[in-house]
């Protein structure tokens, strides 16, 4: 059993059972302070929304939604849309709304926000991640079997990436990328859902299964006897050691 209390910072991996995390402003701040995007904000509802300098990109964050899809980002022209639901980990909202800019020819900071350069297939790979395809329908699921892409040419629900524990109870996400969605934009998400570096949450923002997960591996931020990330990085050596005797 984790010895945490609520305000513990940790780390978290894999990232698709970490929760949604809390640092909105990383994901729309440099939309607002350096492209310029226009917006508006709701107190009273919470929903934010910016639009682009040239009146083709949208993007909304509806906490109030009922049916739980708190994230919009639209293009018109061609028309396309991704959506993501509650808990999808913040750090691969981020990766797709910080990029938007260049997707629409904003280059001013690519040096600071780069662009993933590995495909779908490659971040897959490289994260071992398995793949099989049927019917022209590509199914890519992690390790663990906790996180799904599916990609379905045919169908206006293109891309959709589903994660659950324990038959999604507490800790379901999802993410649906539309048919005109560019390649890049959903392999800029899903090369961040895969990295195998740790995202930093504060504990009580762990989803409340997943704290307990043989599935999940949480280490303290302070008091670690070396760099937090390093220490991260050995019990992840010694949780796959451990996983692959296990299957022996």
């Amino acid at each position: 059993m984790n010895a945490f209390t609520d305000n513990d910072l940790v780390l978290v991996s894999p990232r698709y059972l970490a929760g949604s995390g809390s640092k909105l402003a990383d994901a729309l701040g440099p939309l607002i302070h350096l492209f310029h995007w226009h917006h508006h904000h709701d107190p009273a509802s919470g929903h934010i929304g910016l639009d682009s300098p040239c009146g083709t990109m949208f993007v909304d964050f509806e906490p109030t939604r009922h049916d739980g899809m708190w994230w919009n980002v639209r293009h018109h022209e061609p028309y396309w849309q991704a959506q993501f639901s509650r808990q999808t980990p913040i750090e691969t909202i981020t990766a797709v709304t910080q990029a938007l800019p260049q997707l629409l020819g904003d280059t001013r900071h690519a040096d600071r926000i780069p662009l993933t350069p590995q495909t779908i297939a490659q971040s897959a790979d490289r994260n071992s991640w398995t793949s099989r395809t049927e019917e022209g329908t590509t199914v890519r699921t992690s390790p663990d079997g906790h996180c799904v892409l599916t990609h379905e040419p045919s169908s206006e629900l293109t891309w959709q990436i589903r994660n659950s524990l324990y038959e999604g109870v507490d800790t379901k996400w999802s993410a649906t990328f539309t048919f005109d969605t560019p390649e890049p934009v959903v392999a800029q998400f899903f090369a961040h859902l895969t990295y195998g570096i740790p995202v930093e949450r504060v504990f009580a923002e762990v989803p409340f299964l997943v704290r307990d997960s043989a599935s999940a591996l949480i280490t303290p931020v302070r008091d670690a006897a070396v760099n937090p990330h390093t220490h991260h990085a050995v019990a992840q050596a010694d949780q796959a050691h451990t996983d692959r005797h296990r299957r022996r």
